[in-house]
């Protein structure tokens, strides 16, 4: 092996587990542990492990440690940018709420939560996700339902445009953990890799993400992705929001 496949390793466990696995297993080799300590640490490091072992180790740690100290420094750097569905403007140039809902999708390596109101089938929507768990993204929505929104909603279950997406986990919050009467859940977003999150008031509906006026707001890096997931985390573990069977 070369240089170069310790750069794609590095990058790959990067991408794939995060700066925090990448640095545990560059403390352990600093360490010495052996090969099979890091792996039951860090299975997934087995190629930056063989990648290691054929290049100057001294210079490949130094390296690898600057490579998290880069991610961590990029991951810093806050970005924001309007979104909008409906008609759009010729003197103001804006991103179209379906353009960054497919882009935040398709971004994830790891991990996507979507939270909305309402739902209806839109096919892109589906096969973004479609193809998001099939390269191993663990996927989780969280909706309303007819009962939670009383007579704010009609037809069929919001939850009913991701019943044939198979391996998408569905939660919801349950009536009874509902402490004001007529609370909805009414949030409306998309979360990639606790570093990417859209904010918006448009619905996962083909009329929010397309035809409706509708407005969002695009956040890359700062702590704001991942406290919204850690938030919806605590919401889960304890009780208030429910899986959808």
């Amino acid at each position: 092996m070369t240089w170069k496949a310790l750069e794609k390793a590095g990058a790959d466990l990067l991408r794939t587990r995060g700066p925090a696995a990448l640095r545990a297993m560059v403390e352990h080799a600093m360490e010495g542990r052996p090969r099979e300590t890091i792996l039951r640490s860090e299975p997934y490091s087995a190629p930056l492990l063989d990648a290691l072992a054929d290049v100057d180790r001294s210079a490949a740690l130094a390296y690898l440690t600057g490579l998290v100290a880069g991610y961590a420094q990029r991951a810093a750097e806050v970005s924001f940018e309007t979104v909008w569905s409906g008609p759009g403007s010729h003197h103001v140039p804006v991103r179209a709420t379906a353009a960054v809902l497919a882009d935040v999708i398709a971004e994830a390596h790891r991990e996507l939560l979507l939270m909305t109101y309402s739902a209806r089938n839109y096919q892109p929507l589906t096969v973004a996700l479609q193809t998001a768990v099939s390269r191993g993204v663990h996927v989780r929505v969280v909706v309303e339902t007819l009962q939670g929104a009383g007579s704010a909603l009609a037809g069929d279950e919001p939850y009913q445009a991701f019943a044939d997406i198979v391996g998408i986990d569905l939660w919801h919050w349950p009536s009874a953990k509902r402490t004001e009467p007529g609370a909805k859940m009414h949030a409306k977003l998309a979360v990639a890799d606790r570093q990417v999150l859209f904010v918006t008031s448009a619905n996962l509906t083909q009329s929010g993400v397309g035809k409706n006026i509708e407005a969002g707001l695009l956040v890359r890096g700062g702590t704001a992705p991942l406290r919204t997931v850690e938030h919806i985390d605590a919401l889960r573990a304890a009780g208030t929001l429910s899986r959808l069977s």
